[in-house]
C-alpha cells in the first residue's frame, strides 16, 4: 500500500507591481488596507512615503515601486497597503493590488535566477511557478534594509 506524502506548502499573499506578481508569507502579514492619507516624514529615503496611524499604531509606509526603481503609478482604486510584521516592527508596503492568498507548494519554489540583473535582484528570495503564473518571493529583511 502506497503512503500518501503530504506536500509541504506555505500560505502566501500574492500582490502585483506593474505586470509582475510577488508573494510574501501570510505569517508575516498583519492586514491589507485601502490606500489612506500618508503623512510625509522629512529626511527619509525617497521610497519611504511617510507614516499612517493604523488603529493607534504609527506605521511607516514603503512604496515598493519606488523601492524597486519602478515607475510610480497614479493611485488607482486597486492600490493597497499590505501591513507586515517584521522583527518587532510593523511596516506597510504600497502595492498596485493584492490579488489573493494561495498555498504555495515548497517544491515549486526555485532559487532566484542568476540573470535577473535588476535593482530588485537583492530583494528576491526565490521564484515559484504555479500553473502558468510566475511568483516572485521577497526577502522582507532585504527590502527593509535601508543601507542596501
Amino acid at each position: 500500500m502506497a503512503t500518501v506524502v503530504e506536500q509541504e506548502s506555505i500560505k502566501v499573499i500574492v500582490f502585483q507591481l506593474m505586470d509582475k506578481e510577488y508573494a510574501i508569507p501570510v505569517s508575516q502579514v498583519q492586514g491589507i488596507e485601502k490606500m489612506m492619507h500618508i503623512t510625509r516624514v522629512p529626511r527619509t529615503e525617497k521610497f519611504v512615503k511617510g507614516v499612517i496611524n493604523l488603529r493607534g499604531v504609527v506605521t511607516p509606509i514603503i512604496d515598493l515601486r519606488e523601492r524597486f526603481g519602478l515607475p510610480s503609478s497614479e493611485n488607482a482604486e486597486s492600490v493597497r497597503i499590505i501591513i507586515v510584521q517584521f522583527d518587532d516592527m510593523e511596516v506597510g508596503f504600497v502595492v498596485d493590488s493584492a490579488n489573493d492568498v494561495i498555498d504555495l507548494p515548497v517544491n515549486s519554489i526555485e532559487p532566484q535566477p542568476e540573470v535577473v540583473g535588476v535593482i530588485e535582484e537583492a530583494f528576491i528570495s526565490g521564484v515559484a511557478k504555479i500553473d502558468n503564473r510566475l511568483l516572485i518571493l521577497l526577502h522582507l529583511d532585504k527590502v527593509l534594509n535601508i543601507s542596501e
